[in-house]
């Protein structure tokens, strides 16, 4: 059986200690990934701060050409890596080959041409001269989910490398496995020895011990909201920078006025890509009252429509959950929301998939109604294929119910009244918002939510700031 191990100081290092890695469509072993402790994350720490200097002394081309010879050997993997994301994680592997290894691309590439554009400040006054040098910071923590594997992990560690720092990153133990191969790319293409440090484990170990360790001097996390509050408890006293990007229950608006035909293929989606497994999806649909009975027949009949299937076929819309744990925390969701009142109008049941995925962990796409607006599945996020559907009968009322969860992530507006787009967006408590379309993302614009759904923001010129301090040089002339 494969053993994925950790990457550190430019060496592939086995582990006294082992954690079975399951292939969520078959619910079957068919790896083991190295448990990584404090031990590890020294040894990551000691060569990532042995490699900061030479590294961070860099020219910036020099570290963009880097990044982008290991962007051009993904590319040139695609179809391997896609493979592998979807066996790891459950996921459909055309969404694999379309998104996730697509994506990761592109984050390699744009924050290599980022670190050829940096730029910094200078403040002229008399007889004075104030300028702003942005230096990196030096060894950073980059922590990363299991539900875009290596999608997050480059979105985190490219920015990191390209503005001169040096990373040790954890992976969810979950999904290891293209997080490996991609250390073994960075190695192939010339990435320098313990400029990339990845420590395979569980976040309680090795995740914990990258919070902790004081010579990390920056953490990157995203995932659930319980571990982000741990994290800001932990590191704030250490006065780590944080970028915490954490949970949503988003609410997707739909005006009466919205292009049905238009919104519809992409309400759907917003609701299922990747079983639900996204933290922008639009788990919450809020549909003025007069459209609301036609809106619900047209959404049925497509989400009925979708193919649950085994993730490596071509035609599967909908995959298996990451894990057997969150399979029945998913199930148990869907129970609470029936005793609730709620009424289950699609799906509702684990997915049986015949052959080989026979004892994966699947779930129907559910659709639910009737629910009240303060009831769980209505204000706790669910992760997984399960959309809940509530009326509204006025702009101020679907906003009370958009704004009325403790998160504040992203949102989706349907509408073809600019003027309403415009106002409602301005209004809603939310770091995203899209009007009329659903997860478009430009890499130049700030990412992250408000609320329970974190602190601080990444992309951009923004990552450009997290990523490195601002020292101010005061010259009297």
């Amino acid at each position: 059986m494969e053993q994925l191990c950790h990457y550190i100081g430019g060496e592939f290092l086995p582990s006294t200690d082992w954690i079975d890695v399951y292939e969520p469509a078959t619910g079957s072993v068919y790896c083991r990934v190295a448990r990584g402790t404090m031990s590890e994350v020294e040894a990551a720490v000691e060569a990532a701060t042995n490699a900061f200097p030479a590294w961070s002394e860099r020219a910036a081309a020099e570290r963009a050409a880097v990044l982008a010879r290991i962007a051009d050997a993904l590319e040139s993997r695609l179809d391997e890596f896609a493979r592998a994301e979807s066996q790891d994680q459950g996921k459909p592997v055309s969404l694999a080959r379309s998104l996730d290894i697509p994506r990761s691309i592109a984050n390699l590439r744009f924050f290599a041409a980022a670190a050829m554009h940096a730029w910094s400040e200078s403040h002229t006054a008399p007889a004075m001269l104030n300028y702003t040098l942005r230096q990196p910071i030096g060894v950073v923590g980059c922590i990363s989910p299991w539900n875009l594997p290596l999608y997050l992990l480059t979105w985190k560690i490219a920015p990191a490398l390209a503005f001169g720092n040096t990373v040790v990153a954890k992976p969810s133990e979950l999904t290891p496995l293209t997080a490996t191969k991609f250390a073994e790319l960075c190695a192939e293409c010339g990435l320098p020895a313990g400029v990339l440090n990845i420590v395979h484990g569980y976040g309680s170990e090795a995740g914990s011990a990258i919070v902790e360790h004081r010579s990390i001097r920056a953490i990157s996390f995203t995932g659930s909201t319980a571990t982000g509050q741990y994290i800001a408890r932990t590191a704030g006293p250490m006065f780590k920078k944080l970028s915490l990007e954490l949970g949503g229950k988003n609410p997707t608006i739909v005006f009466a006025d919205a292009d049905l035909d238009d919104a519809l293929p992409q309400i759907v989606r917003a609701g299922f890509l990747n079983q639900g497994e996204i933290c922008l999806c639009g788990s919450r649909i809020l549909v003025e009252r007069s459209i609301f009975d036609r809106f619900l027949d047209s959404f049925c009949e497509r989400v009925a429509a979708l193919k649950v299937g085994d993730p490596l076929d071509d035609d599967t819309d909908v995959g298996a959950l990451v894990s057997q744990a969150h399979y029945h925390k998913v199930l148990t969701a869907i129970e609470n929301a029936r005793a609730d009142g709620g009424r289950i109008v699609v799906g509702g049941s684990a997915a049986r998939v015949p052959g080989r995925c026979a004892n994966g962990w699947f779930v129907e796409p559910t659709v639910i109604v009737g629910l009240d607006a303060t009831c769980s599945a209505n204000q706790e996020e669910i992760f997984g294929p399960v959309v809940t559907i509530l009326p509204f009968d006025s702009d101020d009322e679907a906003i009370t119910l958009a704004n009325s969860v403790r998160y504040g992530l992203a949102a989706s507006i349907w509408t073809q009244n600019l003027r309403r787009a415009h106002t409602v967006a301005a209004r809603l408590a939310c770091g995203v918002v899209w009007i009329n379309c659903w997860m478009v993302r430009d890499l130049r614009t700030p990412f992250g939510g408000t609320k329970d759904s974190g602190i601080g923001r990444e992309g951009g010129w923004e990552a450009y700031r997290f990523f490195t301090e601002p020292k101010n040089v005061c010259i009297k002339l």
